[in-house]
C-alpha cells in the first residue's frame, strides 16, 4: 500500500477528487491548508491598501493506494490538478510499511 500526498489549488481540488473516485482507494483525508514555494512574498491590494501574503491556500490530499494503482493515480491527480502556473502543488508517494489494522 502507498500513501499519496497532494497539495493542489484550492479550486482544481474538486477535479482532482471526482478523477480519483473512479479508482480503487482504500481510504483517504482532505483539509485545507496555507503554504508557500517559490510564488513566496507576493504583494496584493485589496480596499486600496497593499498587504504582503507570504502563505498562499492550498488543499492537501491524502489517499491510500495499492502500488498497482499509484500510475493511475499519480496520472489522474497531476491532469486534473495541473494548471501550467507557479505553484500548482506537489505529489508525495510515500509507501506504508505495515497494511492498515481496524481497530
Amino acid at each position: 500500500m502507498v500513501q499519496l500526498i497532494a497539495l493542489v489549488k484550492p479550486f482544481r481540488a474538486q477535479a482532482v477528487l471526482e478523477a480519483l473516485q473512479a479508482l480503487p482507494i482504500h481510504g483517504g483525508t482532505i483539509r485545507e491548508a496555507i503554504g508557500f514555494g517559490r510564488q513566496k512574498n507576493r504583494l496584493h491590494r485589496y480596499l486600496g491598501s497593499e498587504y504582503n501574503s507570504s502563505f498562499l491556500p492550498k488543499v492537501e490530499i491524502i489517499v491510500f493506494v495499492d502500488e498497482a494503482d499509484v500510475p493511475a493515480a499519480l496520472k489522474a491527480i497531476v491532469t486534473h490538478g495541473r494548471t501550467g502556473r507557479m505553484g500548482d502543488g506537489k505529489v508525495l508517494v510515500l509507501p506504508c510499511l505495515e497494511p492498515h489494522v481496524a481497530w
